[in-house]
């Protein structure tokens, strides 16, 4: 019998740049790597071509990381964007192997998880961002592994729905969110009816299909 490898995850994106801007400052990455997924939303500060550089930068250094810790990959970020005027991002790493989620936030780019099933308590569940920014001001203590960064680890099960969206993004969109729809549709419909038209914005969708990458 053949086999037909099914993806780990399924994901859609919707972004728009600010009026009268080239490039959008907000952007994504999902990164599928055995044993894992790196999923990333990233906000360079303001608009226009310095925001792009710092969060392309991020996005970059997500890119090539080997590290797993998701704090780790904060650390390395804030590393790399010191030059520049730094970002607020969230991430998360999907466990392939265990069915886990780990995800941490710095700043404002809100993480949203919608479990598939409809008796799970909680229904959803929202990152728990702390304040800062990566390249600028991050909660380090002399002496200490960023003590102040908190990252959570829960359980997914196969259709479980990660929604990244930056501050372009009211948070409205929550109560309306159809699991049923796929990926794609879902951000569309977020930027669509949430758009606040004052910044860059994006909304990443990412489903869980289970199985191992």
């Amino acid at each position: 019998m053949e086999t037909i490898n099914q993806p780990v995850v399924e994901w859609g994106v919707a972004s728009c740049a600010h009026k009268g801007q080239t490039e959008s400052a907000d952007l994504p990455l999902v990164r599928i790597e055995p044993g894992y997924v790196l999923v990333g939303t990233v906000d360079g500060l303001g608009n226009g071509e310095e925001a792009a550089l710092a969060a392309n930068a991020a996005i970059q250094t997500l890119a090539s990381a080997k590290e797993r810790s998701v704090i780790e990959l904060l650390d390395r970020c804030h590393a790399r964007l010191l030059p520049t005027r730094g970002v607020v991002m969230s991430i998360a790493m999907f466990n392939t192997v265990d069915s886990t989620m780990t995800w941490a936030g710095i700043g404002n780019v809100e993480g949203f998880l919608l479990r598939t099933d409809l008796e799970a308590s909680p229904r959803y569940e929202s990152l728990l961002l702390r304040n800062g920014v990566v390249g600028a001001r991050m909660p380090y203590i002399v002496g200490a592994r960023m003590p102040f960064i908190h990252a959570a680890i829960v359980p997914i099960m196969r259709g479980d729905t990660l929604i990244f969206s930056t501050d372009g993004i009211r948070s409205d969109y929550r109560k309306d969110v159809r699991i049923e729809h796929p990926p794609q549709q879902i951000a569309d419909q977020i930027m669509a009816q949430s758009y606040k038209g004052t910044d860059d914005a994006l909304v990443l969708v990412v489903r869980y299909r289970g199985g191992v990458s």
